[in-house]
């Protein structure tokens, strides 16, 4: 892939040469030490599954945040989302993560957090929350990822991104929006390196949905400039748009003059029909693959910064509100591997021992493999009922390992 030098570059090729110098030390050491640590997700960008009860109570079209405040109105929206973000993550949530033996909270926010626009249904009012989980996370001893989750068009369709549906984060003004508002955050938080260590680009642009490489490699160099403008001691994190992470080798290198530059590619083992029908040892062996052929061939400090516990799509609304469960067969198109009793809305207790057992071996093989890369972040902290998903859950029935260096199942990668 080209240099910075041959591209066409917002900041003027002049600014970027002066920015790309040694820089000094960032407040943790990410070429030693392990990430280790949580999304904290359905937050600040809220998803159907995590918290199923904000969107059954606005009725069965709100799908994603965008819908949900389009159906609801700004002033009920942002009264139902005001009190999910005062409540829903405390300073204890915190503590507890820090308790647990983890260092990192990656937290999603979207653009409309940041730069919201007047004719879109969203409404604002997170950044509050954010600096204050700036905050905790200083009182805790933990360091944050501020991961810009959803970019105006959706960069991939997920209701995660706020808007389900098309990709259209690269028409109009869409790309230059996202840049803004990476800006504003990095700024924001530039005062704040002892505990906002890392900012994400973007989450999860979707190559194979859409989105052009080249453009997508544009922004990126882009929003390594705005970052170093604000900061010179914040890594920036590239999602890997679901190439292989190695593919991205050779691009904002070092040799390039680049610094502190994170690859994050995530690992889900439930989102093919096919991976749903293999047992315990055979979703880690897949893991263990994936470490070797991917993590370890970049050359870059990588962290898989989303993974669960789950062995099933069964998690209520996890595919989307509406669509149903490939392992049950009640996706659309989809063939029954076994029932979703137990694990598609419920606590730690509806899962069968066996399973509990065999969640807990997969996430420490889980554990054991990422470690060999730069390290992990958990999705997600926290679930109103998805069980294979809740790590706060997990940890309170003995199936997250606490401290999270510990095993009942070594060796196992």
């Amino acid at each position: 892939m080209s240099s910075l030098y041959s591209k066409k570059s917002l900041l003027g090729l002049s600014m970027v040469a002066a920015l790309a110098t040694p820089a000094i030390a960032i407040a943790f050491d990410y070429g030693t030490t392990k990430i280790r640590g949580v999304n904290i997700g359905g937050w600040l960008v809220t998803e159907p599954w995590i918290t199923p009860s904000i969107y059954d109570n606005a009725g069965f079209d709100a799908v994603d945040e965008w819908t949900l405040c389009a159906i609801l109105g700004a002033d009920q929206c942002r009264s139902v989302l005001g009190q999910h973000w005062a409540t829903w993550v405390t300073q204890d949530d915190f503590n507890q993560i820090a308790a647990a033996g983890m260092n990192h909270v990656r937290i999603p926010i979207g653009y409309w957090a940041v730069n919201r626009v007047a004719s879109e249904p969203y409404v604002d009012g997170q950044l509050q929350y954010l600096d204050a989980a700036i905050g905790w996370a200083r009182a805790a001893g933990l360091k944050v990822m501020v991961d810009l989750h959803g970019a105006p068009g959706s960069q991939n369709g997920f209701d995660n991104s706020g808007r389900r549906g098309a990709v259209n984060w690269q028409q109009d003004n869409n790309v230059p929006d996202t840049k803004n508002a990476l800006q504003t955050l990095a700024a924001r938080y530039a005062g704040d390196a002892d505990v906002v260590t890392a900012i994400e680009a973007l989450n999860e642009p979707s190559i194979p949905g859409g989105v052009k490489e080249d453009g997508l490699q544009q922004y990126y160099f882009d929003a390594w400039g705005v970052s170093r403008q604000a900061s010179s001691e914040t890594v920036v994190v590239l999602h890997d748009g679901f190439l292989p992470t190695e593919s991205w080798n050779g691009f904002m290198s070092a040799s390039s003059n680049f610094y502190y530059v994170m690859m994050d590619t995530h690992h889900y083992e439930v989102f093919d029909s096919g991976l749903l029908t293999l047992d315990t040892p055979a979703h880690i062996g897949n893991t263990c693959k994936f470490v070797n052929d991917h993590v370890l061939t970049s050359d870059k400090w990588t962290v898989v910064g989303e993974w669960t516990g789950a062995m099933t799509d069964c998690a209520k609304y996890l595919n989307g509100r509406g669509i149903g469960a490939r392992y049950d067969g009640s996706y659309p198109g989809s063939t029954a591997v076994g029932s979703c009793d137990g694990k598609s809305y419920g606590n730690i207790d509806t899962l069968t021992p066996d399973e509990r057992t065999n969640i807990r071996k997969f996430i420490e093989g889980q554990l054991d493999a990422y470690e060999k890369g730069s390290g992990w972040l958990y999705w997600t902290w926290k679930t109103e009922g998805a069980p294979e998903w809740d790590m706060q859950k997990q940890i309170a029935g003995g199936i997250f390992p606490s401290p999270v260096t510990s095993r009942q199942f070594p060796g196992q990668c």
